[in-house]
């Protein structure tokens, strides 16, 4: 099983598109090593890869929404601040009990999860927006 970015998914915004593909291939990674047996190892990058990517991507995100008046912010920075918490939630798991087999499953649905319900569809309603108010390449 692979989630691949596609050209479906782009925002026509540079800098949002390049961050959401560097995460699809994280999650890759995470895949890959999952079938390889190698998950528990991978787990730990994915995180620490994450929690640096949550603050920046969704610092631009949140500017470019504010900056175009894009009327869906608050709901969309709503479903950011649940997926950092989602993620500190799964950074202390690790902490507690390391990387076990149930973190790494809960890391696998997490990420499913956001990049099938955020990028490909809330994320989809913000490009569509910038598009239509000529924000696209912002």
């Amino acid at each position: 099983m692979s989630i691949e970015w596609n050209n479906n998914l782009a925002t026509g915004v540079a800098e949002i598109d390049n961050q959401h593909k560097e995460l699809f291939s994280r999650f890759d990674s995470l895949l890959s090593a999952c079938n390889e047996g190698k998950g528990r190892d991978e787990v730990l990058r994915l995180l620490l890869f994450l929690d640096d990517y949550i603050k920046s991507h969704f610092a631009a995100e949140e500017r470019l929404q504010l900056r175009h008046n894009y009327p869906g912010y608050d709901a969309h920075k709503a479903q950011h601040t649940r997926f950092t918490e989602d993620v500190d939630r799964l950074e202390s798991q690790f902490r507690r009990e390391g990387a076990t087999l149930p973190l790494v499953i809960q890391t696998n649905q997490t990420l499913v999860a956001w990049l099938i319900q955020h990028i490909s569809r809330i994320d989809m309603e913000f490009a569509a927006f910038l598009q239509k108010n000529g924000g696209a390449g912002s």
